[in-house]
Order: structure tokens, then C-alpha cells, then sequence
């Protein structure tokens, strides 16, 4: 069971209004954590989940409604977050999006959007939480990737290729960033019941389960559990990893 481990510490997970996020910030802020949540465009659902974070954790829990993939957008939230809390701990650079097509059928704003959202948001991110962590010279940054990044699948190049990248991103900001004890890891979750993947066609879906080891989709919350273990002290010697949470997706 994890104790109040994060007490004192604020956490900024992007695209946490809902699934992988969400739980999350949950995790967070029930180790102890302040958490800034973040959402893109619908400012009552943000609302709605910060007040739903304070009954569940009762702490100074904030919300930030930005695109990550806009970097202006993003200068305004971090400045946002600073006003208020003058520190940020831990970065969960979660939000992501997905749109599968074929190649020969990826259109420019399918590319844009998916490099922007998935690899450049987290680089924006990444740029400003590190300058605040510089000043305390620690903290710990959670980028979420996919094993669609590490193994590929059909019909998700540009998908595939945007969380590679992430990955990219992980291990080189880990050596830049290690001589200042910020820690940068990512963590790479398999098939994972969201609202995306719940979408699926039946058979689809079967499919995917049947190519687990373990046999069952994953939960937002395993996940999180991972999240929560590398934002934490716990792993305070692990950088610049990146954790498969699949179920023996990959093996």
C-alpha cells in the first residue's frame, strides 16, 4: 500500500481528464501529491474533474486548459503553474492521441496533429517543467509512450513513428538531465481499456486480448501504478528506462 509518499509535491499530468491520465492523477495525489490537471478544450470537464480530485484527495488540486501541441499554450500554463505553486516535482507527459490510417492513405493533418499532440507537446512540456525543477535540481518526468512505438503495428505508422520519437525524447533529455537529479522515464502500456479501445470492433477487440501472455486487457490503473512508482522516490536511481506495462504483449 503506498503512503503519503508525494506530501509537499506538485504533479502536472497532461491530458488528465480522462483514462490513463486520470488515473493517474489519482494515484498522485492519493501518494500525497498537489496535482495540476490538464485538458485541451472543454473547461467544464476539467472543472468537474478537479472538484472531483479535491473530494477524493483533499488538497490545492488546479487545472490547466491548454493544447499542448501549441507551445504558446503551453509558456501560459507553466506560467499559470508557477504562479500558484512556485515548484513542479513530477511531469506526467501523458496526453496522446491516435488516428490509424494505411499507407498511401495519411493525410498532412493526420501527420501534424500526431507529432504535434504526441511527440512535440511532450518536448514543449518537457522544456518548461525542467527549467522548474532546475531551481530545486530534482524532480522526476514520466513520458507515456506506447509498444506501438517500440514494435509497430499496421495501419499506425505515423502513430508509431510519433511515440518512437517520444521514446527518443526520453533518453536523451535522461543523460542531459541526470547531472541535475531529474530523472526522465517513460513507460510504454500495451492494450489498455480506454474509450479508444473500447471502440473497437468485437473481433478486433478479441484479437488484441488474445495476443496478450496474460490474457486481459489492461486497466488505466496499471498503469498508473507504474507512473506512480517512478515519480516517486522509490525509484530514485532509474533513468532514461522505458517500462513495457503489456501484460506479455511484448515478450
Amino acid at each position: 500500500m503506498w503512503t503519503l509518499e508525494l506530501e509537499g509535491r506538485v504533479a502536472f499530468v497532461t491530458g488528465s481528464t480522462r483514462g490513463i491520465g486520470w488515473a493517474c492523477a489519482r494515484a498522485l495525489a492519493g501518494a500525497g501529491a498537489t496535482v495540476v490537471l490538464n485538458g485541451r478544450n472543454d473547461a467544464a470537464r476539467l472543472d468537474a474533474r478537479v472538484a472531483e480530485l479535491r473530494a477524493l484527495a483533499p488538497a490545492e488540486h488546479f487545472g490547466v486548459l491548454c493544447d499542448v501541441g501549441d507551445p504558446a499554450a503551453v509558456r501560459s500554463g507553466y506560467r499559470a503553474l508557477f504562479e500558484r505553486f512556485r515548484r513542479l516535482d513530477v511531469l506526467v507527459n501523458n496526453a496522446g492521441i491516435l488516428q490509424d490510417a494505411l499507407l498511401g492513405m495519411i493525410s498532412d493533418e493526420i501527420v501534424a496533429t500526431t507529432f504535434a499532440v504526441n511527440a512535440l507537446g511532450p518536448l514543449y512540456s518537457l522544456q518548461e517543467a525542467s527549467r522548474l525543477m532546475a531551481r530545486k535540481r530534482s524532480g522526476s518526468i514520466v513520458n507515456v509512450a506506447s509498444i506501438i512505438g517500440v514494435a509497430g503495428n499496421t495501419g499506425q505508422a505515423a502513430y508509431g513513428a510519433s511515440k518512437a520519437a517520444l521514446i527518443g525524447l526520453t533518453r536523451s533529455a535522461a543523460k542531459e538531465l541526470a547531472p541535475k537529479n531529474i530523472r526522465v522515464n517513460a513507460v510504454a502500456p500495451g492494450f489498455i481499456q480506454t474509450d479508444m479501445t473500447s471502440q473497437l470492433p468485437k473481433a478486433k477487440y478479441d484479437e488484441r486480448v488474445a495476443s496478450i501472455g496474460m490474457k486481459r486487457i489492461g486497466m488505466p490503473e496499471d498503469v498508473a501504478e507504474v507512473v506512480l512508482f517512478l515519480a516517486s522516490d522509490r525509484s530514485a536511481y532509474v533513468t532514461g528506462q522505458v517500462i513495457g506495462v503489456d501484460g506479455g504483449m511484448l515478450i
